[in-house]
């Protein structure tokens, strides 16, 4: 592999992708002295590309001239595209090098083309990420570090490096397994595993290879590993740091943080330095815990002191869309977790309510949900489905707890609604659906919102936390949360149908 980024002046590079992160490319490429053409299909994006200066070519055509990808001396990929895309295919096949627009960013940082190297703290996992990276960032702004959270949490770390007013001397860094799959270079001075759970299945081609993407965060000088969780705490063995701890709920082993009992503790660091009080972390409950123990984790690893852990912890606040709640109808509570977009997530909140109409539904992207199904099953008052992957879900439900009253919010057009389609004839009998044909996710979300509404008591919670993506009905999983709202805003207004 090509070491270092000054090879690239005056060479041609490909960036693939004219989203966020492939915009925030262009600039770094050019600084150093790179000709960057974007490539995509959306024309809008391409139009924005090219008033940063960037050349432009539709995905399509580059991918049907397959010759042309040998004018390129590296193809720089957003993290969207699948080492199986068939611009990537035939970008390997001819030998060109591929990188993701975090190893990019990783090479032009050790290379100080923006000032001296910072401090690289990854946070990745399947669910919690964004909550511990911003965790993490209150930290280090408590110990007067001039820190950044950036990457998959919405600001590109190009962005990041960029900025010279304040100019930030540690990053904290959330990484997804699509970005660590594309930055094999990339060695923090601390990265967490935080969970593994099935997710981006499809995108991967399998949970071994999910999990080996997600081992890219334990590369560095530590690495640290949620021990709660099977999967993350079965990975010491694999772990490619020089100092490997871990962080559990129940008392800490020496080299492990953990909770000693309304305390949280490091025994990891140190013999036994207090952190912090439970009721300091928000949100509340064992997600949230865990959250903080593995911020302070990172945080200790670069010298944080006690104090800090503990004002930092004291001062975060949870982001929205995080079982957040919304709002109180007729006695019944609603909960948005929009986040929520895997089994995994979705768990958390379900656990958390004595009883809950769920809505849930989207793109399970090769998740199972039979052991969640199986396991809230006795706290279902019943579930309203909307989405790609309503039927899987409906499945579930019918095999798990039959018991669960079930309404699917159908979008599809009329002739291609059946009651077949999707569940299994049994599943069928069990599904009462309500058509909404054409419906856009915002309409569709209202519905079910009114639907949940009539299956829910007082006392009761209407959880949206979806278990699965939002792309197929929602521009983003933020779009899904904000629809939910408003749908439980309009239930106040109007009443709620019974």
């Amino acid at each position: 592999m090509v070491n270092g980024v000054e090879w690239l002046r005056g060479r041609r590079v490909l960036v693939a992708g004219a989203g966020v992160s492939g915009r925030a490319t262009i600039r770094p490429l050019t600084d150093l002295g790179a000709e960057v053409t974007v490539t995509d299909r959306n024309e809008r994006a391409l139009a924005e590309c090219a008033a940063f200066g960037a050349r432009t070519v539709d995905l399509d055509e580059l991918v049907d001239d397959a010759a042309a990808l040998r004018d390129y001396a590296l193809v720089v990929t957003s993290p969207g595209f699948p080492p199986g895309a068939p611009l990537l295919s035939r970008a390997a096949g001819a030998a060109v090098p591929i990188w993701g627009d975090i190893e990019l960013s990783w090479r032009i940082d050790r290379a100080e083309i923006y000032g001296p190297s910072r401090r690289w703290l990854v946070v990745t996992g399947t669910n919690g990420k964004t909550t511990t990276t911003m965790m993490l960032h209150a930290i280090l702004e408590a110990a007067g570090r001039n820190s950044v959270a950036c990457g998959n949490i919405g600001l590109p770390v190009l962005d990041a490096l960029r900025r010279d007013d304040p100019r930030a001397d540690v990053l904290a860094v959330e990484l997804s397994s699509f970005q660590l799959h594309w930055a094999p270079s990339v060695r923090p001075d601390a990265g967490v595993v935080l969970n593994i759970a099935e997710d981006h299945l499809d995108w991967h081609g399998g949970i071994e290879n999910y999990v080996e993407a997600k081992l890219g965060a334990l590369t560095g000088a530590v690495g640290v590993l949620g021990l709660d969780d099977p999967i993350a705490g079965s990975l010491r063995d694999r772990s490619r740091a020089v100092f490997t701890v871990g962080f559990t709920l129940g008392y800490p082993k020496e080299g492990e943080l953990g909770i000693s009992g309304e305390l949280l503790v490091d025994r990891a660091f140190a013999d036994s330095a207090v952190l912090a009080h439970v009721d300091d972390v928000t949100p509340p409950g064992p997600a949230g815990l865990s959250d903080a123990l593995a911020a302070a984790a990172l945080a200790r690893a670069v010298d944080v002191p006690e104090s800090a852990v503990h004002d930092g912890l004291r001062r975060h606040r949870v982001g929205p869309h995080r079982a957040a709640p919304v709002g109180q109808v007729d006695g019944v509570r609603y909960i948005d977790d929009s986040k929520a977009t895997n089994p995994h997530a979705a768990r958390s909140s379900l656990l958390a309510c004595d009883r809950a109409v769920w809505i849930a539904g989207g793109l399970l992207k090769g998740a199972r949900v039979d052991d969640l199904v199986a396991e809230v099953a006795p706290r279902l008052s019943g579930a309203v489905l909307l989405g790609r992957d309503a039927g899987e879900i409906a499945q579930a439900l019918a095999r798990h707890a039959p018991e669960v009253p079930v309404v699917l919010v159908d979008t599809r057009d009329d002739e291609a609604m059946t009651d077949a389609e999707g569940t299994s004839a049994t599943t069928a009998e069990k599904v009462r659906r309500i058509a909404e044909p054409g419906a856009d996710g915002p309409a569709a979300m209202r519905r079910a919102v009114r639907e949940a509404a009539a299956l829910a008591s007082p006392g009761e919670t209407v959880l949206l936390a979806p278990a699965a993506a939002s792309l197929d009905m929602f521009a983003d999983y933020a779009e899904r949360g904000r629809s939910f709202a408003s749908a439980v805003e309009e239930l106040r207004g109007g009443g709620t149908p019974r």
